[in-house]
């Protein structure tokens, strides 16, 4: 990797155009449609040879309050309460400003989506995302963020705008608050430059550094990281350089329901419609229902690492909505049984002890570790899925004005013409795991994408 650097503006660049958009993932992407649809003269660029980035190994599922689809479903929900449970999630440690920003936009950019460019979203209405009060995560039928991409692509290639992959930037050229263009490397080592009226930075958070995930979050840096590679940290190492104001850097999305060693990710709705988790000794060691965030710190605890996520057919239903789980079940990480005993031998849990935890669950009371107990209890056939801990994705970045995405400087105000969104700013997680909601990072690329996209470049 070459180290991102700051250079001078140059006198002449190969490329001029009016917006200049660094990664290609749904952030840089949905920026893009946005431009465009504005009339601005847009670049979008991508360091891989196909854009992926973080969304295409999610689940495409973006919380959205008060859209049609929601009503259409029978939900009452509202930006409001979306900020709310944001705000209650992260026991305020957010800018107000920006999870308002965020929460009131969310549908407008939902139904945009939809109306303009086709895509086929609808609610997830069969189980709750830990956190929130509503059913608002909005996803494509497969439920997954590859299609999600793959849509975005196609309404990008159908309108004709320039995408250009294998362009790496290293080089952003910029004085005092103003940015004049970029480098970009291609894959025979050649190098060209692109002058820009305006940069929309869409180029993700810094979890593939490993040394940046050593210094801000310590605690997860041992962790599987399954997040996308070019997640390298440009954005905030530009910004550093430049002066600008970075906020919340030791936040991140972990996970703690990543099959092992499939490497596969397995919905957090096996535990939220009455699943647990166990270790190794078929005992349970937290309160699941706090959230998969928080749950990648909980499983690494555990000996070797690893836990059981133990559920039953009757929960399996739900969860093959979504192609990763069908996924570790083609490839046998899902194992079946008809009874407990035989469940054990499967898991290598010690005879009886998986017994033991699932009879002393109080239906429907709450448990020791304060967990209330209102779904049915598991029932065979039995499912269980060896799993592990794994970080996802950062949180925090270069502090953005929630108006505008333009980038704060440490000096005060923003940079002219400097923007950032997605997982190269600071999104709505708080300071550390604990606060991330489900979906927060595609409420971030998406809500952020479409603001940056939609500011008019400077004359």
């Amino acid at each position: 990797m070459a180290n991102p650097e700051i250079k001078p503006p140059l006198d002449t660049y190969d490329l001029d155009v009016e917006t200049l958009i660094i990664g290609a993932g749904a952030c840089g992407m949905i920026a893009a449609l946005v431009a465009h649809e504005a009339g601005q003269d847009v670049l979008l660029i991508e360091a891989d040879p196909l854009p992926s980035g973080s969304t295409a190994l999610s689940a495409g599922l973006i919380p959205a309050a008060g859209t049609r689809f929601q009503r259409d479903s029978g939900i009452e929900d509202s930006a409001d309460l979306f900020a709310a449970d944001i705000r209650a999630k992260t026991h305020g440690e957010n800018e107000p400003a920006l999870e308002t920003a965020l929460a009131q936009t969310s549908a407008r950019v939902i139904e945009w989506l939809a109306d303009t460019h086709g895509l086929p979203f609808s609610v997830v209405t069969d189980f709750d995302y830990p956190g929130h009060t509503r059913r608002r995560m909005h996803g494509l039928p497969t439920r997954s963020g590859a299609e999600l991409i793959d849509a975005l692509r196609s309404r990008i290639e159908a309108l004709d705008i320039p995408l250009v992959c294998n362009r790496r930037a290293d080089v952003i050229y910029a004085k005092d608050a103003h940015v004049s263009g970029a480098r970009l490397c291609l894959p025979d080592g050649s190098q060209e430059t692109v002058g820009a009226k305006r940069i929309i930075l869409a180029c993700n958070g810094f979890g593939g550094n490993r040394a940046m995930v050593t210094t801000h979050m310590p605690e997860i840096d041992t962790a599987l990281w399954f997040g996308h590679d070019g997640n390298r940290g440009e954005a905030v190492l530009w910004g550093e350089a430049l002066g600008a104001a970075t906020r919340h850097l030791g936040a991140y999305q972990g996970h703690g329901n990543v099959a092992h060693p499939h490497g596969i990710l397995i919905t957090w709705a096996v535990i939220t419609q009455g699943g647990i988790q166990v270790n190794t000794s078929g005992a349970r060691f937290w309160n699941e229902t706090q959230g998969y965030s928080e749950a990648a710190r909980a499983v690494l605890a555990q000996p070797e690492g690893k836990a059981w996520a133990i559920f039953d057919t009757r929960i399996a239903a739900i969860a093959r909505q979504f192609a990763d789980f069908k996924e570790a079940e083609s490839q046998g990480a899902v194992l079946k049984a008809d009874s407990i005993e035989v469940l054990e031998r499967l898991c290598g849990i010690p005879a009886g002890n998986l017994a033991t935890t699932l009879d002393e669950i109080p239906y429907p009371d709450t448990d020791t570790f304060g967990r209330r107990w209102d779904t049915p209890a598991l029932e065979a056939p039995f499912c269980a899925v060896q799993v592990t801990g794994a970080l996802f994705h950062t949180q925090g970045g270069l502090d953005i004005d929630p108006q505008t995405a333009l980038v704060r400087r440490t000096s005060g105000g923003c940079f002219d013409n400097l923007h950032a969104a997605g997982g190269a700013a600071c999104g709505v997680s708080g300071a550390g795991d604990s606060g991330y909601l489900s979906g927060n990072g595609l409420l971030a690329a998406c809500v952020l994408g479409s603001t940056a996209g939609r500011a008019a470049p400077p004359l």
